[in-house]
């Protein structure tokens, strides 16, 4: 059961005279944190925003990071996404949650309870096969939030014939990510062919004075590409978030 299928069960107990107003004010009180003493685990982030909070593994123990994606899915997440993680912590997510997924090279694990209607489509290219684990962390945050996803990988500006095939994608995206290291050149070429919403996302992969992202980072930034926006670096989550929330309101709208 979802957290907003909990709250519409809590008031029709009201509302039935099952329960009474005091009860229910005192378990309303509980619901939008779960305090782990360690932790105050935000539970009512998808009934406000529509997308459940996410758990970066980064800086937690094993044990901290499985009690909290446990509490999430006690709360009704539709899903628990945990990034960021090392093999001990997903493997205390799989003991106490054994039906969840993982992506090893995108070093995140996952639960889905209740899929979201797919809504949308969201079109993601990168630069080079050295950008895959930021492409799947992003690709697998927007499949969670609600939309349909394609991934074209390596068609960077090194060899940019092969960005060809994936020109027709570009029409029939509602958003575009755009992942890409070294120069991050590829943002600006596809930020000047999309009709939609494009989102950079610089990574951390060049030598020398790619400067673990900072020169992509800065090049996306100063694109003269309109309508390129851009988050930080290898920031996949972010992209993914963003770009399912834009696809999702286009396609409700349309």
């Amino acid at each position: 059961m979802t957290s907003r299928q909990q709250l519409e069960a809590l008031l029709g107990e009201v509302a039935g005279r099952t329960l009474s107003p005091e009860d229910a004010a005192d378990r309303l009180a509980n619901l939008p944190v779960r305090d782990l003493v360690f932790a105050r685990v935000d539970t009512h982030r998808e009934l406000r925003q529509g997308a459940p909070e996410v758990i970066l593994g980064e800086g937690k123990a094993p044990e901290q990071v499985a009690a909290i994606a446990v509490a999430l899915v006690e709360a009704g997440a539709s899903s628990v996404l945990v990034t960021r993680t090392d093999e001990y912590q997903r493997g205390a997510v799989r003991a106490a949650l054994p039906d969840a997924e993982e992506h090893v090279s995108a070093r995140a694990i996952w639960v889905e309870r209740e899929p979201l209607d797919k809504h949308g489509e969201v079109l993601i290219v990168s630069a080079g096969t050295s950008d895959g684990p930021v492409v799947h962390e992003a690709r697998i945050r927007a499949e969670l939030l609600g939309t349909h996803v394609r991934v074209h990988e390596d068609v960077g500006v090194a060899g940019l014939h092969r960005l060809g095939p994936v020109i027709p994608d570009l029409d029939r995206a509602d958003a575009v990510i755009v992942v890409a290291g070294m120069d991050g050149a590829l943002a600006s070429v596809v930020g000047g062919l999309a009709p939609c919403p494009v989102i950079g996302v610089p990574t951390s992969v060049g030598y020398g004075s790619a400067r673990e992202g900072e020169t992509a980072l800065h090049a996306m930034l100063c694109s003269c590409a309109d309508g390129l926006a851009v988050v930080g670096i290898d920031d996949g989550l972010g992209a993914g978030s963003v770009a399912a929330r834009i696809a999702r309101r286009a396609a409700v709208r349309a």
